[in-house]
């Protein structure tokens, strides 16, 4: 990357973004290898660290009970040094357009959530699509939810202070499974952060069109869709589509996430705006300069380091961690 300035549908790129954008083209042009699901863990890799002091991080399987029947869920559970004996608890749910992604791809967030919220966090391997499509992912989602609400004291989680985390894809399914939970009586969620989320498979709205060529691009998510949905699409599904659902009332507060140079920026908008209509707690915040993933930049410098910190310091409060 060159000191030039860079813009992006006009409006000018965070140097923070930097990194992120040459991890990116890396995993875009094959520098890489593998295939695109290989790849992707690459993109991830490139821009890890190492695990706090006295962090714990331990994979497992939950053996989770679905609307589809029960299954092995693979997990990944984060605890970080100190923590109580019965402490609040994320559930991370990766990104990966619904057809990759993976415990590695999540783990540079994952572990970064539970440093700074000082929280257990338990990241799941949802089914992908096109081989698994809608709603096989976030039934796991939701599974993996009741679980630990019934036997996550096992692991040390406190069950009345379960938040959930989505980024991207993940964003979509921690939102339907919010609504979920709410539909199916429970379990009781504390928070939502939704960050960068795509909710709608109505691609019409003015920032597809701004930021069709950002590097998220818009046929990028138009065939994301296509392979989650399948025949389905479009569709009215509140669990696909949480934009769509007619009532977006009693959900848990939400901190919605978006990055300003970003195809999906308006998904977040609308949603906000519904919610809050709804009498849904909601904050908006607009990551400005950053492009999707701006939240495996965190240590390419202070602004992007802030974006992180923000919805941290939101479950940090909700959550009662000091």
């Amino acid at each position: 990357m060159t000191d030039a300035a860079i813009t992006i549908g006009g409006v000018a790129v965070d140097p923070d973004m930097r990194a992120l954008l040459a991890a990116k083209q890396a995993a875009s042009s094959g520098q890489l290898g593998g295939d695109a699901r290989s790849s992707w863990n690459g993109y991830a890799a490139a821009m890890q660290r190492p695990y706090p002091e006295g962090m714990t991080v331990g994979d497992s399987t939950i053996e989770a009970e679905g609307a589809d029947g029960g299954r092995r869920i693979a997990v990944r559970v984060y605890r970080p040094a100190g923590l109580p004996a019965s402490a609040p608890c994320v559930v991370y749910i990766h990104g990966g357009a619904f057809i990759k992604g993976s415990l590695d791809s999540g783990d540079p967030i994952a572990w970064g959530v539970a440093s700074q919220v000082r929280c257990i966090v338990l990241s799941l391997d949802y089914r992908l699509a096109p081989e698994n499509p809608f709603p096989a992912g976030v039934e796991d989602c939701y599974a993996t939810l009741r679980h630990l609400s019934r036997h996550g004291q096992l692991l040390g989680i406190a069950p009345e202070r379960i938040a959930l985390w989505g980024d991207s894809a993940g964003g979509n399914m921690a939102a339907a499974t919010c609504l979920m939970a709410r539909d199916r009586s429970g379990p009781a969620i504390a928070a939502q952060v939704l960050v960068y989320p795509c909710l709608t498979d109505d691609l019409s709205a003015p920032s597809y069109t701004t930021f069709a060529d950002a590097p998220v691009t818009t046929a990028s998510i138009d065939r994301a869709w296509s392979l989650y949905l399948g025949t389905r699409r479009p569709t009215r599904d509140p669990y696909a589509t949480p934009l769509k659902a007619p009532d977006l009332g009693g959900l848990p507060p939400a901190f919605v996430h978006m990055a300003e140079i970003d195809c999906l920026a308006d998904d977040s908008r609308a949603y906000v705006e519904r919610l809050a209509q709804s009498g849904s707690p909601a904050t908006l915040r607009v990551a400005r300069g950053m492009i999707h993933g701006f939240l495996r930049a965190r240590f390419s410098g202070p602004r992007a380091a802030a974006e992180f910190d923000a919805p941290c310091a939101f479950l940090r409060g909700i959550l009662g961690q000091p």
